[in-house]
């Protein structure tokens, strides 16, 4: 789970002096009955984080399902229990969070069955394209996904950029000799690239941009030069949940989207106050 106090500062954010309303209409010591309900089906996630939050602010929590559940619209995924300021003061955030990380999960599994049903041994992972990782990257590993690079300290991913200011092969040389630890990954556009980083000893290529044809190219040149079984083979780049298929059939390791954190369409869930508790 994210760290309580990477949470508090989404807390502090929506609420730096508190919140007025609840501080101007809620009696003080008044205690209320919520559930939290999902407005759709599909995969729940953000459920730890959400419970976190309402726990540190005193706040009783009863998670009807965990996360990786599949859920359905109408369903009670969270009762909660406390003083009603305090309910209210978190509600929003909590929401945002779930919802979030609902609408990654869910996109993710969707994508791993889509994958799963041409070829099983492909996996879908995300990309570096978000602020919020932390939470991201969580929800992708909750849906079934894999993270990619949690940061550029994580792994060694030699992209055009570096390219254009080192040749290939010097920068493959230069990063194996950096670290004995550190995966070299290295994004080329040509086949050409491609078996040169193969023959000068990248971990993982990144098919960048190229389509299922051409990729069916580079992985039949790289099986006549008896170099495929020793690289990793990553896709990315123009791929879409209406042509996923035509990638994960090929003979590749790993389909990365960055839409999966950069184009979020939130999970709809929402909280709704049940009554004042005991009543």
């Amino acid at each position: 789970m994210v760290s309580i106090n990477y949470l508090l500062r989404f807390l502090e954010e929506d609420a730096p002096f508190g919140d007025v309303t609840s501080e101007a209409v809620i009696p003080e010591d008044l205690e209320a009955d919520a559930v939290i309900i999902a407005k759709q089906d599909g995969v729940i996630a953000g459920l730890e984080e959400a419970k976190a939050l309402f726990e540190h602010s005193g706040v009783e929590v009863e998670l009807k399902v965990k996360d990786g559940d599949e859920v359905k619209r109408d369903d009670v995924i969270v009762k909660l229990r406390g003083n009603a300021r305090k309910i209210l003061l978190v509600e929003r955030t909590a929401l945002n969070i779930i919802g979030r990380m609902s609408g990654i999960a869910t996109q993710v599994r969707r994508l791993m069955e889509k994958v799963g049903a041409v070829n099983p041994n492909v996996r879908v992972a995300g990309t570096r394209k978000t602020l919020l990782k932390p939470l991201d990257k969580r929800a992708i590993l909750i849906g079934g996904g894999e993270m990619h690079r949690f940061s550029l300290s994580d792994a060694i991913l030699i992209k055009d950029n570096h390219l254009a200011l080192v040749p290939l092969e010097e920068a493959i040389r230069r990063a194996k000799a950096f670290s004995l630890y550190k995966v070299v990954e290295v994004e080329v556009g040509s086949l050409e690239d491609a078996l040169k980083a193969a023959k000068a000893g990248a971990d993982v290529i990144m098919l960048d941009n190229m389509t299922p044809e051409r990729i069916e190219e580079v992985l039949e040149a790289l099986k006549r030069e008896g170099l495929r079984e020793k690289v990793k083979i990553e896709v990315s780049g123009g791929i879409t949940e209406e042509n996923i298929q035509s990638y994960a059939k090929l003979d590749i390791d790993v389909i990365s989207l960055g839409a999966l954190t950069h184009s979020v369409k939130n999970f709809d869930v929402s909280l709704e106050i049940t009554g004042k508790s005991g009543a």
